[in-house]
């Protein structure tokens, strides 16, 4: 982190931050945020962002953006991200995640690395994704996952998403690690569930942790605790 100076921060920062599991983004640009206003006495004006909300359940980078540079939030947003995580396989849940239990089992016996193998080819380039009921898309005005939260089925319409790169890193029933890279708009937790149904059985998202925007790697982040410090210590 190069910044270090109240004007460096008004003028315009990229920051990288590595977002704890079960923190909001929210949460995180909030602890990030507070930490520089505190230090450098800054007016509640003071622009801030950051670029691709992750879920609670997920870890890693999250891009925040200060000063002149909260204009590149759209194109950083665009680029292409890179994600790893682990699917099981053998029951699904209704928010494709572990924010909720287990609502249905399958058999698992008929797979093995030859079958999933021959199912990848069918994630690749630009598909047809529906995203998840639990999810923050709007539907006539509110949340989806507000919807899915009073029970109300809702039509959600596919569309069109891009997979630049998917790969199985370990197979050990009932997960499998997985390494994908994909385009904006793309649900890890949809291509989860899309994934076991490929495999005539079923498959939620146990861990996810997204590891690069664009060019930007997560090996280079700070936690909001370790950006906070390092905030606090500048002289």
């Amino acid at each position: 982190m190069n910044a270090n100076s109240k004007e460096d921060f008004l003028e315009g920062q990229v920051l990288l931050i590595d977002k704890p599991y079960e923190w909001s983004s929210f949460q995180a640009l909030n602890k990030v945020k507070w930490a520089m206003r505190k230090k450098f006495n800054l007016n509640k004006k003071f622009k801030i962002g950051h670029a691709g909300t992750l879920d609670p359940l997920a870890t890693g980078l999250l891009i925040i953006c200060t000063g002149r540079f909260t204009k590149k939030i759209p194109e950083i947003q665009g680029q292409a991200k890179e994600y790893t995580g682990t699917f099981t396989l053998g029951a699904t849940t209704p928010s494709y995640d572990l924010e909720t239990g287990v609502d249905a089992t399958f058999p698992t016996r008929h797979i093995d690395e030859a079958a999933i193998e021959k199912i990848i080819p069918g994630f690749m380039g630009k598909i047809q994704q529906i995203p998840p009921l639990f999810s923050a898309l709007k539907k006539d005005g509110k949340r989806l996952y507000e919807l899915a939260r009073e029970g109300k089925s809702v039509e959600i319409k596919a569309r069109t998403i891009e997979i630049h790169d998917f790969e199985i890193t370990r197979f050990a029933m009932p997960e499998v690690d997985f390494r994908v890279v994909c385009s904006k708009g793309t649900y890890i937790r949809s291509l989860a569930h899309d994934f076991g149904k490929a495999l005539g059985s079923g498959s939620y998202l146990s861990a996810l942790r997204r590891t690069k925007i664009g060019d930007y790697n997560v090996n280079k982040a700070v936690t909001p605790e370790a950006f906070a410090q390092h905030i606090a210590q500048i002289g």
